[in-house]
């Protein structure tokens, strides 16, 4: 009710106003009543006429106004300057030709700027440019996966807990080289090749993370690692793999490589010299007398004195923890020597 009633106070005052001061303009500017009453006359109409105007500009969206704005100060701002160098030209002419050149001007590219801009609202809507910049993060991170990885297949279960974030890039290269696999005569390699292409459609169908399948190849790059690199460093990617070689050959040319087996390392329950436990002797160790078992997560445990162990679970004292690139190595010896000594 109190917006109603001030639009319809505007409407009322608005011709009120430009007839005002159509009056004194013609009053006391130009020097003459009877313009005086002619710019009264004219001020009013003026208003009346310009009232529909705002009407309608009530139901303009903001963005629109700000957009036609922003349109026509260009356009004008173009006008001057387009003037500006024509001045030199028209600096012969009377000067009433030359203002009203410049008005003309004015007028013309005004009024396609702010066309221009109001055509383009959409684009130009702020609020939304805004949204969109809060919601797009800066910079989109892509994870090239390499064929090895995807053998493994733990890279499904990884993205399945959230871990990993951005897109995950498929090379159709990659694809070819797990269809040539799974296509083997080899019965072993038929098997892993088929496991990559079922860990494959499981990403696609199960994991809540966008999947890209890029078809860009490198012909004049012959081995499936080199393709990969190069693509890494055109996509500004990460490569996603547990291939040893791949890594260091990733490192070398300044492309980040996130490593499932260096992952599997890290979250390996750290075991201190000291600590006791229980290990099945598998079987027998390279060195004399040695017993050999494993943790639940693969890690070898060497066992001292272990041999006659073998195919029994016996209690252990950890004496030192090797780690190597391939792995983790578990030195004990038997709990009662440990205790003895």
């Amino acid at each position: 009710m109190g917006e109603g009633r001030g639009s319809y106070l505007i409407h009322g005052i608005m011709p009120l106003l430009l007839g005002l001061i159509g009056l004194v303009w013609g009053s006391l500017i130009m020097g003459s009543e009877l313009i005086g009453w002619y710019g009264l006359l004219v001020g009013v109409i003026m208003g009346l006429l310009l009232i529909p105007l705002h009407r309608k500009l009530e139901a303009v969206r903001m963005s629109s106004i700000v957009a036609g704005t922003a349109g026509l100060i260009v356009g004008v701002t173009i006008s001057r300057f387009i003037f500006a160098s024509l001045s030199a030209l028209l600096i012969h002419i009377d000067s009433g030709l030359s203002a009203s050149v410049r008005l003309l001007l004015d007028a013309l590219f005004g009024y396609f700027g702010a066309m221009i801009a109001l055509q383009r609202g959409k684009e130009l809507d702020l609020l939304s440019l805004l949204r969109q910049l809060k919601e797009k993060p800066a910079t989109e991170s892509y994870k090239i996966l390499d064929t090895s990885v995807i053998i493994d297949g733990r890279i499904a279960d990884i993205c399945e807990t959230g871990f990993i974030e951005g897109t995950l890039v498929i090379p159709q290269f990659v694809l070819r080289e797990l269809q040539h696999i799974a296509d083997s005569s080899d019965t072993l390699k038929r098997n892993r090749g088929r496991r990559g292409l079922d860990i494959l459609q499981r990403i696609q169908k199960k994991v809540d993370i966008p999947v890209r399948i890029d078809d860009l190849d490198f012909p004049e790059i012959r081995e499936v690692d080199g393709k990969l690199v190069a693509l890494a460093k055109m996509l500004r990617a990460k490569v996603i793999t547990n291939d040893f070689n791949l890594n260091k050959v990733a490192e070398l040319h300044g492309v980040s490589v996130l490593n499932i087996n260096e992952l599997a390392n890290s979250l390996k329950p750290v075991v201190l010299p000291g600590e006791d436990m229980k290990i099945y002797v598998l079987k027998e160790g390279k060195e004399y007398n040695q017993g050999i078992g494993y943790l639940d997560d693969g890690t070898m445990v060497v066992i001292d004195n272990g041999r006659r162990w073998i195919g029994q679970t016996v209690d252990v004292c950890v004496t030192s923890v090797l780690q190597t690139t391939a792995g983790r190595m578990i030195f004990t010896r038997m709990k009662e020597e440990a205790e003895a000594a």
